[in-house]
């Protein structure tokens, strides 16, 4: 099958967009210097009582557990098997965006290959598939940023229950999960901050690379 096709362009336009945004959710996941540096930004030892080591030791534990399926510790914090199951439902979804990440290189891959042998997306309203990728992710997260920022709180509320149906494992109570006190709320944030700008610089890029505008077909 060779020529300009749709369909084509339109599931290059689903795949970059999968891709962006599973690798912008990606990078704090992978990224640790970006937590160790909250440490010390936060006097996260001074408002727990741990030292720095005790604290990267525990935030590593609890990554490499969602991330390589290690034994769960956290050092020297107290943690509940309820918490701990939290974190299980983390790491699955954390392991799935990894997997949508790969997934979407792979198949923008087989694209590559069928564009090498004569199949080509044509034009949607004038412009490529990699301007609509980047404006519609783009616009799309405009929205979401700006309804989380009225009232982060609600939308940090409203994530958890989107994403843990039916459960309240992910209200820590600080006495029994030490890790809560490890990871407030405001490195959260910033990890929303983070993935928003390495979403919206990647859309950007799409948008750059795809400005020129295209015959219509």
């Amino acid at each position: 099958m060779t020529g300009e096709r749709k369909w084509f362009s339109v599931l290059l336009v689903l795949l970059l967009m999968l891709a962006v945004l599973s690798f912008s959710i990606a990078v704090p996941l992978v990224c640790r210097p970006f937590y160790y540096a909250h440490i010390g930004a936060l006097d996260l030892p001074g408002q727990t009582g741990f030292s720095y080591g005790e604290i990267k030791d525990a935030f590593d534990g609890v990554m490499d557990f969602c991330l390589m399926d290690k034994p769960f510790q956290t050092g020297v914090l107290r943690w509940s098997e309820e918490g701990r199951t939290h974190f299980a439902d983390c790491a699955v979804l954390f392991r799935l965006d990894f997997t949508v990440l790969g997934g979407s290189l792979a198949a923008l891959l087989v694209c590559a290959l069928l564009a090498r042998k004569g199949l080509r997306p044509a034009a949607l309203g004038g412009r490529s598939p990699l301007f609509w990728a980047g404006s519609v992710l783009a616009v799309g997260f405009v929205v979401i940023a700006g309804l989380a920022a009225l009232d982060f709180d609600r939308a940090y509320i409203i994530f958890h229950t989107l994403f843990f149906p039916g459960k309240e494992n992910w209200l820590f109570n600080p006495a029994r999960d030490q890790t809560i006190l490890i990871m407030p709320q405001v490195f959260f944030r910033n990890c929303a901050l983070l993935i928003v700008g390495v979403l919206f610089f990647l859309c950007g890029v799409l948008i750059w690379a795809g400005r020129k505008r295209r015959p219509q077909t």
